[in-house]
Formats: C-alpha cells, structure tokens, sequence
C-alpha cells in the first residue's frame, strides 16, 4: 500500500507523520528531512492540524483515522492507551488487569514501547505502578514534557493522576 509522509516542527523537534489510505500509520520523533512538504493526503493533513493544536493547548483528544501495524494484542494495548484521557496517567499493570491478567504487565509495556503512533496514542501517559516515569520511545525527557504539557492546561501540574 503506499504511504505518504510528512515532516513537521513541533515543541519535541521534527516529527514524521506517515498515512496510507485507511489512516495515520507512523509519527516519528527526530525526523531528518525537509519541513512541510505538502503532501495530498486527508489523513496527513488532519494529523497536522490537530498536532498544532494539541501543543498550541487548544486540543485534549484526537479524532484521526489510525492504521497502526502491531499484532492483535499490541493492538489491544494501544487501544486501551488511546483511551486514557488527557492530563491522566494509567500504570501498565492497570492496563494488564483491564486485558484479563495481571502477569501480562511486562508484555504491556513491550507493547507501548512499540506503539507507532506516540501522542496520538498517547503512551506517554503510562507509567510505571509506583507512578515512576518509565521508559519511552520518543525518550523520558519528551515523556516528561508532554506530561507536564497536558498537566499545565489541566491544573494537575506535578502530579500523577492514576487512571484505574
């Protein structure tokens, strides 16, 4: 299928955004390649959009078309992540309780790691069951920023907010 793309300038530096026919695919931290060349496609264009939007503080969820790549249980865990709200945080073991077994906490965060879509999919808000900042893709650092980002528009600056 092919797939376009996009590279954008965001507060986290130069994201890749990438879309196919059914949706948004891929958004990749530390993008090399020329800002802003414009691309045909709905889903780029909106993923664009609401992107400035969510870090101009005006926007606290998405309503983008995702075709993420993952298996059925990586799949089952993004769409538990998605539906953390803004300014909120869940612990992997929450999620691994809400997919039917505790012991599945590790294969949760294996597959948060993984998620293609950071942001959108907003896997910076899990964190780990002693409200640590654990690992991130994107790395802790943007892990931090877009907590305290969405926490400054909420009133939860500097807290943990767990999701149960």
């Amino acid at each position: 299928m092919l797939m376009d793309q996009v590279v954008v300038d965001s507060p986290l530096g130069k994201l890749r955004i990438e879309a196919d026919a059914l949706g948004i695919t891929a958004i990749t931290f530390d993008a090399e390649g020329t800002l802003g060349i414009p691309v045909e496609n709905e889903h780029i264009e909106a993923c664009v959009q609401q992107l400035r939007e969510y870090f101009s503080g005006e926007r606290v969820s998405f309503d983008l078309q995702l075709n993420p790549k993952g298996t059925n249980f990586q799949r089952a865990v993004w769409d538990l992540v998605y539906k953390i709200p803004y300014g909120k945080t869940d612990s992997y073991g929450a999620i691994a309780i809400q997919l039917g077994d505790a012991k599945l906490s590790r294969a949760v965060g294996l597959a948060n790691g993984a998620n293609p879509i950071p942001i959108v999919v907003p896997c910076h808000r899990v964190i780990g069951a002693n409200g640590k900042l654990t690992g991130y893709a994107g790395g802790l650092q943007r892990k931090e920023w877009l907590l305290n980002h969405e926490w400054s528009k909420t009133g939860n600056a500097g807290q943990l907010v767990i999701c149960f």
